[in-house]
């Protein structure tokens, strides 16, 4: 696949040659400031559903009053609201806007939070009592801003008369349960003609980077279980078998390509010392640029797990969780979103959020500058080679997708840090999320009033593909694994 794609790109440079004419600096006109005035009304509502997702933080495929609350938002704007779509109960696709007229535009929400990310608003480390869950990757405010640009869109649509459908995908699971791989496979992107998104981050940037692929997945060893004083011999540990394979991957890291990367945690490692462990479970991740070379990766950790079990006595079985393709950028559509960024400009702090955001700097190593929150970063530089991974990538490669980064946290926090979690409750959260509602709905209602922006995206698109890509996802079954969040067990 990434050969096809380095094969097009003398055609593509052709592409963007062309496109790069009347694509840089459109004025914010009547229409654009329109459209940020539907933003700004709709900003409490936004502000007040981002902070209730972050009090109530769910994991993957569990969000189910995340996800509740989201579809309530869209459908009191006039959105038709079609749930639990792509057998997962807490997905959803809204639609508003004339269908079969003008281009469909797709913006899509994530709402899950993170396991073990438990933090308070504020600048110091503070898990909540009795919640271990948190939104430290900024799920909350990716939701409820895309959901405020997607309410001032479809108002726009109607108010001015423009032709074009938008919709609203409720996104389930991104980290780790590849929610939108299912919507993919099950053909709900197929007549979409541009996906936009955004994701929290500590710097505006509309630059267009790339990810990695990842496949993940649960390797669950039995064994049999005794008296690890009395009778050892009796037993045969499962632990015994997640070591051995935890051994083997950790030696693999010397032989396999060099942006390859491998991570675990023991998901269930038994109950007590002095019991054999009749089970234990090891929860794997490999990534690399190349989906290709994911799933050979992948492949040798099932065969040493095969070999890990022979070894101790054991049994496993493999069960897969996730798996994504890595993003394909699109320039076109990227200098369309870096336009419209640098028109609603960054993030401003008052007092309060100066207070809080030197604060919490204090808990961070050699801290950028607070003055990076209000800048927006260059367009032109090297493309970026991200080190996460994303279930968007699967979207990118089989619609035109273009993403942003908004400054929703405080410069230097890293993603799923508690730092990300504490501003991602705080004002200065929010404040970022309206920067990424106001760019993403003036970056559509550009490609609403100029479909030919679209037609040059579309080409682009097929030439980073190459002639011959057929889309092959990088998850063996069509079943979501609904219960990856539920403890071992």
């Amino acid at each position: 696949m990434m050969h096809a794609m380095r094969g097009s790109m003398i055609a593509l440079s052709m592409v963007l040659a062309v496109a790069a004419v009347g694509e840089a600096g459109a004025a914010q006109d009547e229409a654009g400031i329109d459209i940020v005035e539907r933003v700004d009304a709709y900003a409490p509502r936004m502000r007040a559903t981002a902070l209730a997702l972050w009090e109530r933080p769910e994991l993957g495929y569990l969000e189910q009053a995340s996800s509740a609350l989201l579809q309530q938002e869209l459908r009191d704007a006039g959105f038709e609201v079609g749930a639990g779509v792509a057998g997962m109960p807490t997905a959803f696709v809204a639609r508003a806007g004339r269908r079969g007229k003008g281009p469909v535009i797709a913006l899509l929400a994530e709402m899950d939070a993170l396991p073990g990310a438990s933090q308070a608003a504020t600048p110091v480390r503070q898990a909540l009592p009795g919640n271990d869950a948190g939104h430290a990757c900024g799920h909350n405010l990716f939701g409820a801003a895309s959901v405020a640009a997607a309410i001032a869109i479809g108002d726009w649509l109607r108010a001015s008369g423009t032709d074009g459908e938008i919709r609203l995908y409720g996104t389930p699971a991104e980290e780790g349960g590849s929610g939108k791989v299912f919507m993919v496979k099950r053909g709900l992107f197929d007549d979409v003609d541009v996906v936009l998104h955004w994701h929290p981050d500590s710097i505006n940037s509309a630059v267009q980077g790339t990810s990695l692929a990842n496949i993940s997945g649960k390797f669950h060893f039995d064994g049999v279980a005794s008296h690890a004083a009395m009778s050892p011999q009796r037993g045969r540990s499962a632990l015994d078998g997640v070591e051995a394979l935890n051994f083997m991957a950790n030696l693999m890291r010397e032989h396999v390509p060099q942006e390859t990367r491998i991570h675990y945690t023991i998901s269930d490692g038994g109950g007590a010392p002095n019991v054999v462990p009749a089970r234990a479970e090891a929860y794997y991740y490999v990534r690399h640029p190349d989906p290709v070379v994911v799933r050979e990766v992948m492949g040798r950790l099932r065969e040493a797990a095969e070999g890990a079990a022979r070894g101790t006595g054991t049994r496993v079985s493999f069960r897969q969780i996730g798996g994504v393709f890595s993003l394909l950028p699109n320039d076109v559509l990227g200098r369309v979103m870096d336009d419209a960024l640098h028109q609603v400009g960054g993030v401003t702090y008052d007092g309060d959020d100066v207070a809080f955001a030197r604060a919490l700097q204090a808990s961070l190593s050699d801290p950028p500058p607070l003055a990076l929150a209000t800048e927006i970063g260059a367009y032109d530089r090297p493309p970026l080679l991200g080190g996460a991974s994303t279930d968007v990538g699967d979207v990118s490669w089989v619609v035109p997708t273009v993403g942003l980064s908004a400054a929703a946290w405080v410069p230097g926090t890293t993603a799923h840090s508690w730092q990300a979690t504490a501003a991602s409750g705080h004002p200065i959260g929010a404040k970022g999320g309206l920067v990424a509602a106001k760019t993403l709905a003036l970056a559509a209602a550009r490609l609403y009033r100029d479909p030919a922006i679209v037609e040059r995206a579309r080409a682009e698109f097929e030439c980073r593909r190459g002639s011959g890509f057929r889309y092959n996802s990088l998850i063996e079954g069509d079943v979501p694994p609904l219960d990856y969040r539920k403890p071992a067990g």
